[in-house]
């Protein structure tokens, strides 16, 4: 038994069985991860995946055990290289943040800023994705951290820790009536909406909050990034409903908050690490860069494998 093997039945699960996607994401060729395989499969006795011919069509009972096993063997295995990097590089190496558009755009700038001083050594990686690919990114171990507002509480492989409060507001440019009215859920559903698209920054509280007021709002347009939404509301589009972070009045001159009450709630960003992911010093520093209540010692202690 080798890693290379133990590689290949992981990423023949990612890539849904299809060996030759197998082959080209390891840089090696079909008939090679075939061989790996059976010499697996022959050193542990036991069928791993479900055969048609020469087709893989899933895994067997062992195989689904010893994913677990193999997942958490490959873990450990980064866990022991960023160990020795953490004692030979204490102040060098990489971080890799998985994070959505509004956090990159608008949360997150001072915070990189603050870092990039402090460790100038460091590689920063910021990977922009949806909530449900940082999900993945952090599973597969492809992330250090990941930052959004939604689906991270809900896993239970992920430590999450609340990183700030927001709400959504609403945009219109200057002279829209809506500024002359009272704000609420029935004058907004009055005009046509542009906002977020489903899955993005807190748009499941958008519909949920109309839904519940019985309302059906015209909207118009979905985006997956506020920029998008405030360049359509200037251009008359619609009224804009954007988190909250995301209008600057000194930037967007050509947009005003419709003052009122907050329609759709409170939410909280998140900031995540996969169970069992080994640390960097340097990544407790930045997560505590973006909530000092979030020093090194809350975090290892909420990590620790005995809390679990």
């Amino acid at each position: 038994m080798n890693f290379q093997q133990l590689r290949i039945i992981r990423e023949t699960v990612r890539q849904n069985f299809n060996l030759t996607e197998v082959g080209n994401a390891l840089f090696t060729s079909q008939s090679g991860v075939s061989k790996h395989i059976k010499d697996l499969e022959d050193e542990l006795g036991v069928a791993l995946f479900v055969r048609k011919g020469k087709r893989f069509l899933g895994l067997t009972e062992p195989g689904k055990e010893l994913l677990t096993i193999v997942e958490r063997m490959l873990i450990d295995a980064g866990n022991v290289k960023r160990l020795a990097e953490q004692f030979s590089q204490r102040d060098a190496g990489q971080l890799t943040i998985a994070t959505t558009h509004t956090q990159a755009r608008y949360a997150l700038p001072r915070v990189v800023a603050a870092f990039r001083e402090a460790f100038p050594r460091v590689h920063l990686v910021l990977h922009q994705a949806s909530p449900d690919e940082l999900v993945r990114l952090l599973l597969a171990g492809e992330a250090d951290l990941g930052i959004a507002t939604e689906a991270i509480a809900d896993v239970p492989e992920l430590v999450s820790f609340p990183y700030y409060s927001w709400h959504h507001s609403v945009v219109a440019p200057p002279s829209h009536p809506l500024h002359r009215t009272a704000l609420t859920l029935d004058s907004l559903a009055s005009y046509p909406i542009v906002t977020y698209h489903q899955g993005f920054t807190g748009r499941a509280r958008i519909d949920r909050a109309f839904a519940e007021a019985g309302l059906t709002p015209d909207i118009v347009m979905a985006a997956l990034d506020a920029d998008v939404i405030k360049a359509y509301v200037e251009l008359g589009l619609g009224v804009g409903i954007v988190a909250s972070m995301a209008v600057d009045p000194t930037r967007d001159t050509a947009l005003k908050v419709v003052e009122g009450p907050v329609l759709f709630g409170h939410q909280t960003a998140r900031i995540a690490v996969r169970r069992g992911h080994y640390l960097r010093s340097f990544a407790y520093r930045f997560i505590s860069l973006c909530s000092p209540a979030l020093e090194e010692g809350v975090v290892r202690s909420a990590l620790d494998p005995a809390r679990v």
